[in-house]
């Protein structure tokens, strides 16, 4: 088989009707599109914000746009520093079971992120979701260790 050899496949490919070109072709005058009218006019095809009296397409959407406008799969975490773990012992391990005890999450059922204003003064086991890097390094450097729920 040669360059000059390759076919597409039977049926791959047909012909463009040719419109417009004299009577005999069976297209010919007004090149099938009747006679006069909206849709005998060069351009037309429709336009997304015009419906004939219909309420237009993006009238029926709702009002996402701007800077009010919040991603609906953002993941909302509750935030807390290091500074309000000061009021734990040591000894205790971290979860987020004992921060709700604690009323320090405004919503119990989001996953929660330590973030790292504040001091450590104690060597806490901390399990949460997530931690930023400053937090991590503050806590294992008073003796802590860091655990990320999946």
């Amino acid at each position: 088989m040669k360059l000059d050899e390759l076919r597409p496949n039977e049926g791959a490919k047909h012909q463009k009707k040719r419109v417009g070109r004299g009577l005999a072709a069976g297209q010919g005058k007004t090149a099938g599109k009747g006679t006069k009218g909206q849709h005998v006019r060069q351009g037309y095809g429709g336009h997304i914000y015009r419906q004939g009296g219909n309420l237009p397409f993006y009238r029926h959407l709702p009002f996402m746009r701007g800077e009010g406008f919040t991603p609906p799969n953002r993941v909302e975490f509750n935030e807390v520093n290091l500074e309000m773990l000061e009021r734990f012992d040591g000894d205790i391990e971290i979860t987020p079971e004992v921060l709700a005890e604690a009323n320090l999450l405004s919503k119990k059922n989001n996953p929660v992120v330590i973030l790292g204003n504040g001091e450590v003064s104690h060597a806490y086991k901390v399990k949460v979701h997530r931690i930023s890097k400053g937090a991590r390094e503050k806590i294992e450097a008073a003796g802590g260790s860091v655990e990320i729920i999946g």
